[in-house]
């Protein structure tokens, strides 16, 4: 439910709301639309016994994000709570030789916040252009890196798009990256389309519940508001993450662990998940 806590850097926002507000469909079809455009398999289905991880959408998140996926076997991008600004929804960090720097996706957010509006309902604006820019950023910055080549078809073609709402396209392309490193196990759905009611953790158990999955991992933040005791008394075993990844050589020092999903793939390639669960996985050994 809660956003992935990176290293040296202020804790994101973490709202919830009683209500869901529909959106436009994206949710259940989403796995079958990015399985055809990738050519992979199906992922396999969930039930009891299953673990599911709950996540606001994020733009290119970075790599913690998508060791909760790896986590997953049903990750619900959490997309009818409230919008949050300078958060992780419509931005995120990249390296480049001046120094990290924040790509923004330019959206519709005035008076997101005091109208309750859902990120799923949060419109991009096009007064700029915007994708052009953030390729041309990832190209200058990038070009030289050892993988760079072997993303650059996929990412182009999403830069190439013209989205409507913020939640569509950071979704696909969150979804896209996770195929990129190998995680075909897992299963995508929007909560918006699941309808779920209820307050805070009550939600929360309602969410879980209704998909079946009988374990829940979440970041480490969401001790601070978690009721554990409802999850205990639904049958859910709770687990948090433990967000502690090595270092890889990155372009321009020095070393930031913060930054976008992308900077690691492009340095690493095929070897990326070594520094996220490969390490983690060494290290629990």
């Amino acid at each position: 439910m809660n956003g992935a806590r990176r290293p040296s850097t202020a804790a994101m926002p973490h709202s919830l709301v009683n209500t869901p507000r529909e959106s436009p469909a994206l949710g259940r079809e989403l796995p079958r639309l990015l399985d055809q455009h990738s050519n992979l398999p199906l992922p396999r289905s969930t039930g009891a016994g299953s673990v599911c991880v709950v996540l606001q959408p994020s733009y290119i998140p970075w790599r913690g994000f998508f060791h909760q996926i790896q986590k997953a076997d049903i990750f619900v991008f959490y997309d009818d709570v409230q919008y949050d600004k300078h958060g992780w929804r419509n931005r995120n960090l990249v390296k480049t030789p001046r120094g990290s720097q924040w790509l923004t996706i330019p959206v519709a957010s005035k008076g997101a916040v005091s109208q309750g509006l859902p990120i799923s309902e949060v419109e991009i604006v096009w007064d700029r252009n915007w994708t052009r820019s953030h390729w041309g950023t990832l190209a200058g910055c990038y070009a030289r890196a050892p993988y760079f080549d072997r993303y650059a078809p996929l990412l182009r073609e999403f830069y190439g798009r013209r989205p409507i709402k913020l939640a569509d396209f950071t979704i696909e392309l969150t979804v896209a990256l996770a195929r990129e490193l190998g995680l075909n196990h897992t299963r995508f759905v929007r909560s918006s389309e699941l309808r779920i009611t209820g307050t805070r953790t009550e939600r929360l158990v309602n969410l879980i519940a209704s998909l079946g999955a009988t374990h829940y991992v979440s970041g480490p933040s969401a001790r601070e508001y978690l009721d554990e005791s409802l999850l205990a008394r639904a049958g859910i075993t709770l687990e948090y993450m433990s967000y502690s990844y090595p270092e890889y050589p990155q372009l321009y020092p020095p070393f930031d662990g913060r930054v976008s999903i992308l900077d690691l793939l492009f340095m690493q390639g095929p070897n990326a998940s070594r520094y996220i669960w490969g390490a983690a996985e060494s290290s629990a050994a």
